[in-house]
């Protein structure tokens, strides 16, 4: 095996592992932690917490992002809601019940002890969150509201209208810009990491590419966090800003730091279908949608008349007939392989015939269409401003698309990378969703991981690994350093100097392509090993005939794409090699000969109960493969029903 997969998991019971483990941490006293200095990539709601927080301790907080403002990053775009388990419905919620959902959600792939902390600490996001000002939805008392995500029978979601990732956002970064008012955060804007520098084989600072001027720069740190996000945008069309990119965990992975189960993608079954080739990303559909629309296709394939016109006995509403106990709130992956095997079947609705409606009908007249605009108002607005169809007359068009990714650097229990000293946050690391996310649990998860675990666990490294004094820690001029920046450098040089004549995005909308027919929804031995024989191609005519215009040392938005899309060229191919390797269907996972009879995924526990853990081993060569056996000892392995 290539890594030695330590966990770290602390002993003892579930409910007391986290307990006990703070209290076994070693401690930092005031005056030491501004000896130290930790760099924050990313400044979304993982980042942004982290480095608020951190500050506050009093430690030396560099912050790096590539958007002109914290504001910008993609947590705005996460619509629905946060789960936490405060059981204010009193409807039956708890922090087990969380736990329970969240391993169960994510098809029993995910370790255990790291959900049940996500759980444990969600309520006090909340009361953070509320002490900042997040102007959460309240209910006619005044209390705080909460509605209902797929995955659950409990109504345990809070939100902010479609707006919950952006107010969150904005408490995040109001506690970011006070701590860099005074003097703790250093912000870098308009900055992107190009390389992790290590050490004797511990993170010790970045190489960064200014992104207005060109300049390569060096940053060195006791520690660094990487809160970068997905990688969904290797399909090119998704969910995602299309800034959203793998570079930072990719480097990271080039330096030694393991990638866990790349092939979990998850497919997201509310987003409005795509129109046209010259597309560049999609539109998502909040999961909340769900709580008041109703799913159907008609019943008769290639049925033309308008929804208004099929009466309700020739409506298929087909998961309320497949999974009766959760109806509409399935998770996703399961609604989005419903939806796709309706339109497969012939049953699609609009002009592709990839779409199945969302209908709001019945709410509205239940409830009343003030009550649905108060709660959805901006979300419809958006359908209709994108559709020119208003979704208060007629149904939703809607159909799956590539949204979260559950893989992502592994991490052990202190969030800490295979790379001593380097640690991954939020969606940059594989830890808490298995193989498919419960829809509101990402916000979770990131301002859990920021406020809650990360400053804990860093101090925890800092007092075992830090050096304090001044005159022996790393700085810019040590020789790591020199040959992180000449390699950054290098790259950059070796792609300016092909001078091709295609552009980046038709490299990356090509890739995006095989990747969605080979590795999208459905994943076959056949179309993996199809994808794995095309991206070496497409990767080889890349680098021999692609074109970046204008020049590496001044503001130049192409330089910032071919450096991205060279990334995804590499990490695509790891990404099929783990699901070719993975002989199993679970959560996002689909293999199509893992099915059973009913079209539902088929696990093999005594086999894939695993994270798959890759090492770099080269360019053009095979990463190695080691395994982190996943023990469930609180819950049973069971299959996964919502019927």
């Amino acid at each position: 095996m290539a890594f030695n997969l330590d966990s770290k998991t602390p002993e003892g019971p579930l409910a007391d592992k986290w307990t006990n483990h703070l209290f076994n941490m070693k401690l930092v006293n005031p005056a030491n932690k501004r000896k130290f200095n930790v760099i924050v990539v990313g400044s979304g709601l993982a980042g942004a917490s982290a480095a608020a927080s951190l500050s506050e301790l009093g430690y030396s907080v560099d912050c790096f992002c590539f958007q002109d403002t914290p504001r910008r990053a993609h947590s705005i775009a996460a619509q629905g809601g946060i789960n936490a388990a405060k059981n204010y419905p009193n409807d039956g919620d708890s922090v087990r019940r969380l736990f329970y959902d969240t391993i169960k959600g994510g098809d029993y792939r995910a370790r255990e002890a790291n959900v049940y902390r996500l759980a444990e600490v969600s309520n006090s996001i909340i009361d953070q969150c509320v002490a900042q000002g997040v102007p959460f939805a309240r209910d006619y008392g005044g209390l705080l509201d909460n509605r209902s995500f797929g995955g659950a029978q409990v109504s345990r979601t809070f939100y902010a209208r479609g707006q919950t990732g952006q107010q969150l956002l904005i408490g995040a970064y109001q506690a970011l810009s006070k701590e860099i008012a005074k003097g703790g955060v250093t912000m870098h804007t308009r900055t992107e990491m190009l390389d992790v520098v290590t050490v004797d084989g511990q993170a010790k600072g970045i190489i960064t590419r200014d992104l207005v001027s060109g300049e390569i720069k060096r940053h060195a740190a006791d520690a660094v966090l990487l809160c970068t996000g997905g990688y969904s945008n290797v399909f090119y069309l998704s969910t995602n800003a299309m800034g959203s990119n793998v570079t930072a965990a990719f480097r990271a992975h080039k330096k030694g730091a393991g990638f866990a189960n790349p092939c979990y993608t998850q497919i997201h079954p509310t987003c409005i279908p795509v129109s046209s080739e010259h597309q560049s990303k999609l539109t998502l559909m909040s999961e909340s949608l769900r709580n008041d629309g109703r799913v159907w296709v008609p019943k008769s394939k290639s049925d033309g008349r308008p929804p208004a016109d099929i009466p309700e006995d020739e409506r298929d509403y087909y998961l309320e007939r497949r999974y009766p106990s959760f109806g509409n709130l399935v998770p996703r992956d399961v609604a989005s392989r419903a939806a796709k095997e309706r339109c497969d079947e012939g049953f699609g609705v609009g002009e592709s015939g990839l779409a199945v409606y969302l209908d709001f009908a019945d709410a509205i007249e239940r409830l009343g269409e003030d009550t649905i605009r108060a709660r959805y108002g901006n979300l419809f607005q958006m359908y209709e401003k994108i559709t020119a169809e208003n979704p208060y007359k007629v149904p939703m068009r809607i159909f799956p698309a590539v949204h979260y990714t559950m893989g992502g650097l592994w991490v052990d229990y202190n969030l800490q990378t295979t790379v001593p000293g380097l640690f991954a946050l939020g969606e940059c690391n594989f830890s808490d969703h298995g193989a498919n996310r419960l829809g509101a649990s990402a916000l979770m998860q990131g301002l859990a991981d920021g406020y809650f675990v990360a400053p804990y666990t860093v101090s925890n490294y800092l007092g075992e690994h830090g050096e304090m004094q001044a005159d022996k820690k790393v700085t810019t001029t040590h020789p790591a350093f020199d040959e992180a920046e000449a390699a950054v450098v290098a790259r950059t040089e070796r792609l300016m100097a092909v001078n091709g004549t295609q552009s980046i995005d038709s490299f990356h909308k090509r890739l995006g392509l095989i990747m969605w027919d080979n590795c999208g929804m459905g994943r076959t031995k056949e179309t993996l090993t199809k994808a794995l024989e095309e991206i070496p191609k497409l990767r080889e005519e890349f680098w021999n005939d692609v074109r970046i215009p204008g020049d590496d040392k001044e503001f130049n938005i192409e330089v910032e794409k071919a450096n991205r899309v060279a990334d995804f060229l590499e990490f695509a191919e790891t990404m099929c090699l783990d699901a070719l390797t993975r002989e199993e269907s679970c959560g996002g996972h689909f293999r199509e000969e893992h099915q059973s009879a009913d079209g539902e995924a088929q696990r093999d526990d005594e086999n894939f109960a695993v994270a798959s853990v890759w090492e770099y081993k080269g360019e053009g060569e095979r990463p190695e493969l080691s395994l982190e056996q996943l023990e469930f000892e609180n819950v049973k392995l069971t299959t996964r029903s919502y019927k």
